[in-house]
């Protein structure tokens, strides 16, 4: 079975659920950087290598992403992750089903190399922090970039993806099969 739609004003428990995964995944995001963005200032007007180790081993023990053992690093290949399978999994065929909605996925598919960028520099910035004490103001720069970018990011692509998301009806992995493109 391929995916499917309900009819344009209907929504389907199915759609309704992806839906609900997205956003899950995309509070997950919002929330780690909401404590890496106060770290990140605290970093940046000079605090205590202490204070700042107790705060990242709370965000170790606390937050699930963490807790998964994302560091600063391991985060920026999650959010990686989570937008390449985006960009070849459900795009694809989020363009096929509903065509009305390519120019949301254009700008998305843009937006996700601005922040492959920002990740790619937060990643490069934070391997040097421990040997080169002006990385630190760089590295708050660099995830401050990131944490606005990527807000309004997942805002836009909520708002635009909702209401396609939430006519899905069914989603097998034939719907993923974009050999043929």
């Amino acid at each position: 079975m391929m995916m499917k739609l309900v009819e344009e004003g209907k929504t389907h428990p199915r759609g309704e659920a992806m839906l609900q995964e997205l956003l899950f995944i995309h509070e997950l995001l919002r929330e780690n950087l909401q404590v890496v963005a106060s770290v990140s200032a605290d970093v940046a007007k000079g605090a205590a290598l202490e204070d700042i180790t107790e705060r990242i081993q709370a965000l170790k023990s606390s937050s699930i992403v963490w807790r998964l053992r994302a560091g600063c690093i391991q985060y920026c290949h999650f959010v990686h992750g989570h937008h390449q399978h985006e960009d070849h999994l459900w795009f694809p065929t989020l363009r096929r089903l509903n065509p009305a909605i390519h120019g949301v996925i254009d700008r998305l598919e843009s937006d996700h190399k601005i922040v492959a960028q920002l990740l790619d520099e937060v990643e490069t910035i934070a391997a040097q922090i421990v040997e080169n004490e002006t990385a630190r103001l760089m590295l708050a720069r660099a995830l401050n970039a990131l944490s606005d970018h990527l807000l309004a990011h997942l805002a836009y692509e909520e708002a635009n993806l909702a209401p396609t998301l939430r006519r899905i009806q069914s989603w097998t992995m034939e719907a993923w099969d974009i050999a043929d493109e």
